[in-house]
């Protein structure tokens, strides 16, 4: 994964600060990251989509670069209205979106609750349906407070060992410094357990009926190798949506961008010109 171009275009939304960037031309693609990760995961697939498009790259408040602040409201809820807002001020009509792990919830729930346009969605290894949250996700939210006491070392040494969870091989050490960094620091520490203090299935509990009305193009991938969403969950919300086209990437897990980027790149171009 090599190093992206950081975000360097500001949105104000409720008094935090969002970081963006766009580049390349043709149709809108936006993408959307998860936890704990931020667009630089994204970063990569973009690039080499941009021949073809206007790709969009953002990090979530609380996430990457964009504003972490004692107190802050990160939970899905937020994300989702947040996500809303950012297409309005890009005066983006019907983008595509193309969203992982947490912004699958936040992308369903800015169409759905916020009334957000997509010209089509796709979802790769997404939050969307019950249950989500391992063992050690609901350890940390649980005790985030305890948590966030760690020393330096010893709380870098748990992120590390959590990311390198998600990938179904080893990951490079340049990869995993890029993916670790924001969460280092006073504010990344405190930041890193107050998102998962927040995480609440609840969010994709109000959203979850609501799947069968969705009335656009979904293409759904995942990982077959996905520990921290299993395949099922992929079988599972492909029959809730009308229509929704259903790939699976073999000996990918979660980190599906590191793991297959060229098979993941593939089935983006394909289903992006076939909604075009």
């Amino acid at each position: 994964m090599p190093g992206p171009p950081q975000p360097n275009e500001r949105f104000a939304v409720d008094g935090q600060e969002v970081r963006w960037s766009r580049w390349g031309t043709g149709p809108p693609v936006v993408f959307c990251h998860g936890t704990p990760w931020s667009s630089a995961l994204w970063a990569p697939i973009a690039d080499a989509l941009r021949a073809d498009h206007t790709v969009y790259l953002w990090d979530m408040p609380g996430y990457g670069t964009s504003t972490m602040a004692d107190g802050q409201d990160v939970s899905l809820a937020a994300q989702g209205s947040h996500f809303a807002c950012l297409l309005g001020y890009w005066e983006l009509v019907e983008p595509h979106v193309v969203a992982h792990d947490y912004g699958g919830a936040v992308a369903l729930r800015a169409h759905l609750l916020h009334g957000a346009r997509y010209r089509s969605l796709a979802l790769v290894d997404v939050v969307a349906l019950a249950p989500w949250g391992s063992e050690f996700f609901r350890l940390v939210g649980a005790h985030a407070e305890v948590f966030a006491q760690l020393p330096p070392s010893l709380h870098e040494a748990l992120v590390r060992a959590y990311i390198s969870g998600a990938a179904h091989r080893p990951l490079r050490v340049e990869d995993l410094d890029v993916l670790t960094a924001p969460w280092l620091g006073d504010l990344g520490r405190a930041a890193f357990y107050r998102q998962i203090a927040q995480a609440d299935q609840r969010y994709t509990d109000e959203i979850e009926p609501l799947y069968p009305t969705l009335d656009l193009p979904v293409q759904v991938v995942w990982g077959t190798e996905d520990t921290w969403i299993p395949v099922d969950r992929a079988h599972r919300l492909a029959a809730q949506i009308p229509g929704a086209r259903l790939d699976l990437v073999p000996d990918a897990g979660h980190l599906i961008q590191i793991d297959a980027p060229a098979h993941l790149t593939a089935v983006l171009a394909r289903w992006l010109r076939s909604v075009y």
